[in-house]
């Protein structure tokens, strides 16, 4: 997710993330990728405090000798993940956290369109031996019933197609809770960041051990 922004704006964020993969990195069995938007990107706080570099924090904590990759642009939809996917694979991940589709229910986009983006993606990193963790989220209120049962379906509906491994909302226990955001109550702050982890913290550590990583 994340507010408005001028295009000038979305290709330094573009740029960024194709330096941060181009980058030199020592090679790993266990190489996580976190392919997202803002959420994953670390929206207004340090780099140190986004989910992914927690999570590698936490990994370590465990005894996980894993990688982690931070591939999320500010802004992005999963049409947006769709057309980068291939400069993430290119750095040979052998697993991708697929965490996108929140701005695609904050501009209203097709719920039809995210499901096939989210398929086609997925058909990717099948073809490529990746394993994936898919973590769905939930539309806006205000765009009713019929618009919300099927965005959330299509998560749930591609994760049983490809039989991935599935979470179904990224910001369970943090979302519309004052003290877990930012001051535009969409973005965790480091707090809200620290729940995140927490709650996907076993669907995560069964996903590894189940892809052998464990």
């Amino acid at each position: 997710m994340g507010p408005p922004r001028e295009e000038f704006g979305l290709l330094i964020g573009v740029f960024a993330l194709i330096l941060n993969l181009a980058s030199p990195s020592n090679a790993a069995e266990c190489r996580i990728a976190f392919v997202g938007d803002s959420l994953t990107a670390g929206f207004g706080l340090p780099e140190s405090a986004s989910w992914p570099a927690r999570m590698q924090a936490r990994l370590e904590e465990e005894g996980y000798a894993c990688d982690v990759i931070n591939a999320g642009v500010s802004g992005d939809t999963t049409a947006g993940g769709r057309a980068r996917l291939g400069w993430v694979l290119a750095e040979q991940p052998s697993h991708v956290v697929l965490a996108l589709g929140a701005n695609d229910g904050l501009r209203a986009l097709p719920p039809e369109e995210m499901r096939a983006n989210l398929d086609a993606m997925l058909a990717m990193l099948e073809n490529d031996g990746v394993a994936v963790l898919l973590a769905g989220m939930l539309a806006p209120p205000n765009l009713g019933t019929e618009y919300g049962e099927a965005y959330r379906g299509a998560f749930a509906d591609v994760a049983e197609r490809y039989d991935v491994a599935f979470y179904p909302f990224l910001l369970h226990g943090v979302a519309a809770q004052p003290e877990l955001n930012q001051s535009d109550g969409i973005h965790p702050n480091r707090a809200g960041v620290s729940v995140m982890v927490e709650r996907i913290w076993p669907t995560f550590k069964e996903w590894l051990e189940a892809s052998g990583a464990g």
